[in-house]
């Protein structure tokens, strides 16, 4: 029997409080909604282990069509735990990193949906700029600036 192999990565799930405004702070990153439904129903929760779940979900994809985020927001059953906060070197966080091309006026725009920088925007050798900033809802997102390309 031939050994299964991996294809390639599918998505990366957030959960988060407002739907809305996580779409838009993402779109403002460069992200296009690919879609929105409401997905509920015992045959979820065999999926997640939650049991009878009601969950509003959008699809985020990256302009390149290779990578997607997919934002949760959960109605039933609540949320039990909140890692928002979590410094980067928690146990189990996560943060996803994005190439941008120009990480300055970026965050300026990004400021305008609360972003903060978490430390400083700093060069790495002569290969990259890089940030961490902490998005709606305190949301974590590496950036990263190419500078080899310039």
């Amino acid at each position: 029997m031939a050994k299964s192999k991996l294809l390639r990565m599918d998505n990366i799930g957030i959960v988060v409080e407002s739907l809305d405004e996580t779409i838009s702070f993402f779109e403002e990153l460069g992200l296009e909604l690919e879609g929105r439904a409401t997905i509920e129903g015992e045959w979820a929760g065999r999926i997640t282990g939650l049991g009878n779940q009601h969950v509003e979900v959008a699809m985020m994809v990256t302009p390149d069509g290779h990578s997607r985020l997919e934002i949760s927001r959960f109605l039933r059953p609540a949320v039990i735990s909140d890692h928002r906060t979590a410094p980067v070197n928690a146990f189990g966080y996560l943060r996803a990193m994005f190439t941008v091309d120009d990480i300055d006026e970026l965050l300026i725009r990004l400021r305008r949906h609360g972003a903060e920088l978490v430390g400083e925007v700093v060069q790495y050798e002569n290969s990259y700029r890089l940030c961490y900033i902490r998005g709606p809802e305190g949301l974590l997102i590496g950036l990263a600036e190419q500078l080899d390309n310039k």
